[in-house]
C-alpha cells in the first residue's frame, strides 16, 4: 500500500512542506522534552535523597545461612559504615580466652578511618553529575538546538548507566578484595594481619566477605583437592577439614604477600533504600531512552 498527494504538486515544493512539516515535529519534541528532564530531575533527587546521610541511618542484619559462622549488625549513614559489629566462628580463627567467639567492631573514634564504600560514592557523584547536566541543558544551554539537546541527553545515559553499574556491583571502581585491604585501625582492637574484611555493593546489597588467611610457601606443594601435606595429615590425625570454597586452590598478592584463603564467608544483606535507588534509576533510564529514540527518528538520525 502506498499514499501520494492528490492533486499532485511540484517535488520541490513537497520537500520544502516535509522540511517545515519535520520542524514543527522537532520543535514541539524540544519543548516536550524541556518537561521530560524536568520529571528526571525530581526522580534524580529522590535518588540523591536517599543516598544522603540521615540521623539514624540504615542498620543492616549480617548472618550466614545454616551457620553460626557470622552474626553481626553494621549502620550505613550515606556512602559510610560508621558503626557495627562481627561475631565470627571460624575454625581458622580461633576466639580469645573465654570468649565464643571472635569480635569484629569498627572504631568510632576521632582518630579512626572512615569505612568508605566506594561504589556508592560513585553513585552519588554520577547522581549529582547527572543533576548539573539537567541544569546546563535547562538554563545555559541552547534549548531549540536538537544536536545540543541529543548530546545532553546522551551524557545523562552515560551517568546514569555508571550509577546503575555501580549499584551492581559490576563496577570499575570496586577493586578485588586483595587489591584493596582495609586499614586495620577501622576496627577495635585492631583486624588480624591473617582477615581480610572487605565491604562492597552487589545488585544493591551490602555485600560482606571475610577471609582468613595463611602465608603461601610453593615449596610444600598442593594436592590435587588444593590442601597441602600438612593439612592432609591433620585430617588423616582426626582433625576437622577445613571446608573447601571457590578461591582454594588459588594464591593472591596480599599486601606484598602471596597468601591463600584458608577459610571464606560470603554475606549479603539486603538494604531496602539502595533497593529503591535501584528501581528509580532503572526506570528513569528507560524513560529517558525512549526520549533518546524519539529525538533521533525525528533528526532523521539512522538506529
Amino acid at each position: 500500500m502506498s499514499t501520494a498527494v492528490w492533486p499532485p504538486i511540484d517535488p520541490a515544493q513537497l520537500a520544502d512542506e516535509q522540511a517545515k512539516s519535520q520542524a514543527r515535529e522537532l520543535e514541539w519534541l524540544l519543548s516536550e522534552l524541556r518537561e521530560s528532564l524536568q520529571s528526571l530531575k525530581a526522580g534524580l533527587e529522590e535518588c540523591a535523597a536517599l543516598l544522603a546521610p540521615t540521623e539514624t541511618g540504615s542498620t543492616l542484619v549480617l548472618s550466614s545461612v545454616r551457620s553460626e559462622s557470622l552474626k553481626g549488625l553494621v549502620t550505613r549513614v550515606g556512602t559510610r559504615i560508621v558503626k557495627g559489629n562481627v561475631k565470627l566462628r571460624l575454625a581458622s580463627l580461633p576466639p580469645p580466652r573465654g570468649a565464643s567467639s571472635y569480635d569484629l567492631t569498627i572504631a568510632t573514634g576521632p582518630e579512626a578511618p572512615d569505612l568508605v564504600i566506594k561504589q556508592l560514592t560513585s553513585v552519588k557523584n554520577s547522581i549529582n553529575n547527572s543533576l548539573d547536566v539537567i541544569d546546563v541543558t535547562t538554563w545555559t544551554g541552547d534549548a531549540k538546538n536538537a544536536h545540543f539537546i541529543a548530546g545532553q541527553l546522551q551524557l545523562l545515559t552515560d551517568n546514569m548507566q555508571e550509577a546503575r553499574q555501580a549499584l551492581k556491583g559490576y563496577s570499575d571502581v570496586q577493586m578485588p578484595w586483595w587489591e584493596d585491604p582495609i586499614d586495620e585501625r577501622t576496627f577495635e582492637p585492631p583486624l588480624p594481619p591473617n582477615v581480610s574484611f572487605h565491604l562492597s555493593i552487589f545488585d544493591a546489597a551490602l555485600l560482606l566477605e571475610i577471609r582468613t588467611l595463611e602465608i603461601h610457601n610453593p615449596d610444600e606443594g598442593l594436592s590435587m583437592t588444593g590442601f597441602n601435606f600438612r593439612d592432609r595429615l591433620a585430617v588423616a590425625l582426626g582433625a576437622s577439614r577445613q571446608p573447601v570454597h571457590d578461591e582454594a586452590d588459588r594464591t593472591f598478592t596480599y599486601k606484598g604477600q602471596e597468601v591463600r584463603v584458608k577459610e571464606k564467608i560470603r554475606i549479603e544483606s539486603q538494604d531496602p533504600a539502595l533497593m529503591s535507588v535501584m528501581a528509580k534509576l532503572s526506570a528513569l533510564d528507560h524513560s529517558l531512552m525512549m526520549n533518546q529514540k524519539a529525538l533521533n527518528i525525528v533528526m532523521g538520525r539512522e538506529e
